[in-house]
This record gives structure tokens, sequence and C-alpha cells, in this order.
């Protein structure tokens, strides 16, 4: 396990319960990755490893270990046995800081003793992913935005990581505007690699172009997982008497409305928003995972990484 700091300030982001529950599963590519770092996910260079891949022709120079005889045997030619290396993940978090993911509704679990907003719940799955992926030796990297990126960490296994990581996502608090899928396209032009590119957000920015941007991830063959973030009450709409909504991304007076006038309509529109989202990202092969807040973060992301495992 990674050695961690007793502060008491980012190591709020790590409880103990929640790191030990997430730190006995494993979280392994499904493709191929790069990486510099025997370990467990598949690489896509071929060398002498674990796994074999296919023969070749004997060539000058080529160790004698690798021949495989029983083919010699049969046809009296030298040929190499080749083998799929295994490699270390390069894994990117992607955490949404706009003023959108502050909203905590009273349906929302209890994190710390508080209600979690959706920025809140998109932190602690962040730290603990963090954590077990370098308890993995897995490069891990950070970026959080909002109409900008805020904070950048590139990708890196050594142990003192998960520190770091947890020392920008505790100092990053959650405001501003949404830049989502501009940012998208600037994180997938900055990794060097491919490997995997885990985005935790409520999604909140028009679809059609959130969904170019997923496809920019897909073209340079990364490996995408969307945790797409939200309140209960957002998925539910279950208010029912004249309230005022205020858009936390703007600085306008709320707008007082009646639910029951436009619920129909509102739920209409979310289903939409996220149908489409999920058929977009199943058409490209990259997870969709709904989360609501009104679940424990822990137990959710213990189900999707006992489940992801069961469907390699």
């Amino acid at each position: 396990m990674p050695e961690l700091s007793t502060s008491p300030d980012y190591m709020r982001l790590l409880p103990q319960e929640a790191a030990g529950k997430i730190g006995r599963l494993e979280f392994l590519a499904r493709g191929v990755v790069e990486g510099f770092i025997a370990g467990r996910h598949k690489s896509p260079h071929k060398g002498f490893s674990v796994e074999f891949a296919e023969h070749r022709q004997y060539v000058p120079g080529d160790d004698l270990r690798w021949l495989d005889w029983r083919v010699y045997g049969r046809s009296d030619r030298y040929y190499i046995k080749e083998f799929i290396e295994e490699t270390n993940l390069r894994a990117t978090l992607v955490v949404d800081a706009s003023g959108s993911m502050k909203y905590a509704g009273d349906l929302s679990a209890r994190v710390d003793g508080r209600r979690a907003s959706k920025y809140d719940y998109a932190r602690y799955m962040a730290a603990v992913l963090a954590y077990l992926l370098i308890h993995q030796q897995d490069a891990v990297g950070l970026v959080t935005f909002d109409v900008a990126i805020r904070r950048y960490l590139p990708a890196k296994a050594h142990a003192s990581q998960i520190r770091r990581v947890l020392e920008q996502l505790h100092a990053t608090e959650a405001g501003g505007e949404t830049g989502l899928a501009s940012i998208l396209h600037e994180v997938a032009d900055r990794i060097p690699r491919r490997g995997l590119v885990i985005i935790l957000s409520d999604l909140f920015d028009d679809p059609d172009e959130l969904i170019r941007a997923l496809h920019h991830f897909d073209y340079n063959r990364h490996e995408v997982v969307v945790f797409h973030i939200m309140a209960e009450e957002e998925l539910t709409f279950p208010f029912g008497r004249f309230t005022d909504f205020r858009d936390l991304e703007d600085v306008h007076a709320p707008l007082a409305v009646d639910p029951k006038a436009i619920r129909a309509r509102y739920l209409d529109t979310v289903r939409a928003f996220v149908d489409k989202l999920e058929r977009s990202c199943g058409q490209m092969k990259a997870d969709y995972v709904p989360m609501t807040t009104k679940r424990s973060f822990d137990t959710a992301l213990a189900d999707y990484l006992s489940h992801r495992r069961q469907g390699r």
C-alpha cells in the first residue's frame, strides 16, 4: 500500500473505510495501454513476457532461449516465440469543478458529516480511485477544471503521487462556468500516450459538442470511463410547490417556478440527455456509469469495479 500522511486536511478525502473497501479491488484496462513498467495491463508492444502472441522467423542475433523447438521439430525451421508485454496503466482523472457541481440536494448521502455536493462526490471518488491505481503501481494524473483547466498533474506512478492528487483535490473548490467539451479536447491533446481517461462530471454541456470531445479520446485510442454524477433531485424533480431556482454558474437572480407546470417536460429532457450520452458512449465502447449522490460513493464505486471485472 502507498504510504499516506496523517494530515487532517487532505486526508479527509480518503476515509479509511472507503480506502479499505476499494483497495481490495482492481481496476484493469480492457484494451492495450502504453507504459514503461512491467505490470498487469496488456501493452501494444510485443516482447518476451507472459502471454503468447505469435511466431516470427529467427534472425541472427535473436535470443536462442525463445526458439520454439516443437515448431523446429515439425518444420525444420527456426521460429522465435513472441509474447504480449504487460505494462503499467497511465490513468488521468478529469474532475469537473464548475459551479453546477456545488449543488447538494437534501437527498444526498452524507460524507464527512454533511450532505455531499456533486463536487464532494466527484473528488471523494477521484481520491479513492487514485489510491487504488497507485496501490496497483499504475500511473495517475489529475485535471480539475471549470471553464478552463484549474490544475494539471501529469500521470506518475510514484507512491508520493497520491499525496499530490489529494492535496490538489482538497485545494480546489467548485465554482465558475462550465467548459466541458473544450476542456476534454485540450486534455486529449495533452495526454502523451494512450491509456485510461476517467471523467467525473455532471456533464452539463451541449451534448453534441460533448460527444465530439469524447470521440477525440477514442480517436487517440484512449479507454474512457464517464462517471455521470447527478443529484437525486436533478433526476426525479421531487419539488411540489413554488420554488426559487438559481443557476450556480450565473449571477442572475433566482427564478420562481411552479414545479408541477414543468415537471413532465423537465424529466423528458433529462431522460433524452442521459439516453443520448449513454448511447454514444456505448457506440465508442466507453463505460458510461450513472451516479446519484443519494448513494454512498464507495458502495457505488465498488459495485462498478466488481461489475467491470466480471465483464472483462
